[in-house]
């Protein structure tokens, strides 16, 4: 008996989060401590001045801190549920052609699994980096999520 292989996070996200379907974000890389989002150039995404709609930046930002979050807590999702609590958003530059979007988590995992099962709500933040082809940093976004224990 072989064991089914079990879906990609970019998998789970696109056929639980319809934004994702939406924008075709492409999940690139999702580890418990990165996860990399690209979002295509689509030109019924662009803005007044041709780059990406500030919305669709905050979205490829925020989905990779979810892959993230989602790639560090899994084996938690039992017990609780990985929510965004507030979002520090910076545009810095107009974003051109495909947007990347790095998340990094910014507090240790165990850190966070050990106040949890202390009986409290962990927050812990995730913080993204929005880049175009050529490298330019075009935004940068800290997302504080929390893990909200079940009922």
């Amino acid at each position: 008996m072989t064991a089914e292989p079990q879906p990609s996070i970019g998998e789970l996200m696109a056929a639980s989060v319809p934004m994702v379907r939406t924008l075709n974000l492409e999940y690139l890389e999702t580890t418990p401590e990165r996860a990399v989002v690209a979002f295509p150039d689509q030109p019924e995404y662009r803005n007044h001045v041709q780059g990406p709609h500030a919305g669709a930046m905050f979205t490829v930002g925020e989905s990779a801190s979810g892959a993230v979050t989602l790639a560090a807590f899994a084996d938690q999702l039992a017990r609780a549920v990985p929510l965004p609590v507030r979002v520090e958003v910076s545009y810095k530059k107009v974003a051109r052609g495909r947007v990347t979007a790095t998340a990094t988590l910014r507090r240790p995992v165990a850190e966070v699994v050990a106040e949890l099962d202390a009986g409290n709500r962990p927050e812990f933040p995730v913080h993204v980096s929005l880049t175009r082809e050529d490298g330019a940093e075009t935004g940068e976004m800290t997302v504080v999520w929390t893990l909200r224990p079940n009922d």
